[in-house]
């Protein structure tokens, strides 16, 4: 996955975090995974099993966490170290889960601290299995992982399918990415009503409107903003449908990405994901004109004029009014070079929309091919929002944030944690 500035932002800042390490080659990843989960904000402990200090050293974790890895279930002076972890931790990962840990979590041992803390706590648990491909693929290892996947609040993470260790063929049992890791941890920690299971569907960087078979009208959109909405959106707890165009970006973790190049393209992406989703955000740069006609071959330079006639695209937000979910949330982006907010009131009424998102690209920091946007929210009763100069990831939540009591959110800011209420870090 591409690599994205790492700052402490929810909903990982001042979260405790638990991280295990069992004792397999994918160990050296959990370095990164803990420097990662730190520099996002969350204090980590980590957990070393025997086996796992032959392939990482507890110095490594202190030096990315700045605080000490734990590998011993007696601890002089704090003999119920496993009860404190269990109890202050938001969120347990295990990574690597071998084998090994899988069966002794499956069947409840507690021979040494992870296991036993594994026992002792209320927080969600995500496990992150990783073994040679035969090992995963044994009957005994996929029966443990059934019993785990069932258990409540425990989440199975991967693996995927890639390389082993030297002189082993490609198959499933790697561990994910930590950058994977740490989406499934931000799901573990931000996920709740209203948004657990609600379908949402969002779209997402430029089209492409084909003039010959190598060349194309476009525009500069990356694509930033709708990724950061639809993985915020997986985060707590949607399943999203992200709809693409063409861009450089990974696909979010955990959401449904489908790509698409064209305006009439997407249109039909749009029309066929549209019905039963609940909220619609609608933030693809689409191309309001194509070239009229495509030529077959490459257009040559022969030094005469040459003209390109366009005609207008589909309106695609328009034309979702036919086929919306009723009471579905729909949001709108406008990006205006003047008149921003009366230019954006404008399309709120005219496309008959909860909310719309406003911004200017010539302001510094702010619209295509940055990490970075200033941005409006207005609404259907003449509410204007101006937001700071944001990361695109924090305008996500921001935008969320705006959405939720649009969708019925009761105790929405609340969840439970073995029967304590939790707020969403905000």
């Amino acid at each position: 996955m591409a690599s994205r500035p790492l700052t402490p932002r929810r909903p990982w800042e001042d979260r405790r975090v638990v991280l295990g390490v069992a004792g397999g080659i994918a160990a050296y990843k959990s370095v990164e995974l803990a420097r990662n989960l730190t520099r996002l904000g969350a204090q980590v402990d980590v957990v070393l099993t025997s086996s796992a200090k032959e392939f990482v050293t507890p110095l490594s974790f202190e030096a990315v966490t700045g605080r000490a890895a734990h590998q011993s279930l007696f601890s002089a002076g704090d003999s119920a170290l496993h009860i404190r972890l269990a109890r202050e931790a938001d969120v347990v990962c295990v990574a690597p889960a071998t084998a090994n840990l899988l069966a002794e979590a499956a069947h409840g041992f507690a021979g040494d601290l992870l296991t036993t803390l594994l026992l002792a706590t209320e927080a969600p648990v995500v496990l992150c299995p990783a073994m040679n491909h035969h090992m995963f693929r044994h009957v005994q290892t996929q029966a443990n992982l059934e019993v785990l996947a069932r258990r409540p609040g425990y989440l199975v993470a991967g693996p995927a399918t890639g390389a082993m260790a030297y002189g082993e063929e490609e198959g499933p049992g790697r561990m994910l990415e930590p950058e994977e890791i740490v989406e499934h941890l931000g799901r573990a920690l931000a996920a709740g009503p209203p948004w657990s299971g609600l379908p949402v569907l969002v779209t997402a960087g430029p089209t492409r409107e084909p003039l010959d078979p190598v060349r194309f009208v476009g525009n500069r959109s990356s694509g930033r903003m709708g990724y950061a909405i639809a993985q915020a959106a997986w985060r707590r707890g949607a399943a999203v449908t992200l709809i693409s165009g063409p861009t450089a970006l990974d696909a979010p973790v955990g959401v449904e990405r489908v790509v698409v190049e064209t305006a009439r393209e997407m249109q039909a992406a749009v029309a066929k994901a549209l019905p039963g989703s609940r909220v619609v955000i609608m933030a693809a740069a689409v191309a309001d004109f194509r070239p009229a006609a495509t030529e077959a071959s490459k257009i040559k330079r022969n030094g005469a004029p040459f003209e390109i006639v366009l005609e207008a695209n589909p309106d695609i937000l328009v034309e979702t009014r036919r086929s919306r979910t009723p009471g579905a949330v729909v949001v709108g982006f406008a990006l205006e070079t003047g008149d921003l907010v009366t230019n954006a009131g404008a399309k709120l009424k005219d496309k008959a929309l909860d909310l719309i998102v406003a911004n200017d690209p010539r302001e510094e920091g702010s619209g295509f091919e940055v990490e970075t946007n200033r941005v409006t929210l207005l609404d259907q009763e003449g509410n204007t929002e101006e937001l700071p100069l944001l990361s695109k990831a924090e305008v996500a939540e921001r935008l969320l944030d705006r959405i939720e009591p649009m969708i019925g959110a009761t105790g929405a800011a609340s969840r439970t944690k073995g029967g304590r209420p939790r707020s969403r870090s905000r």
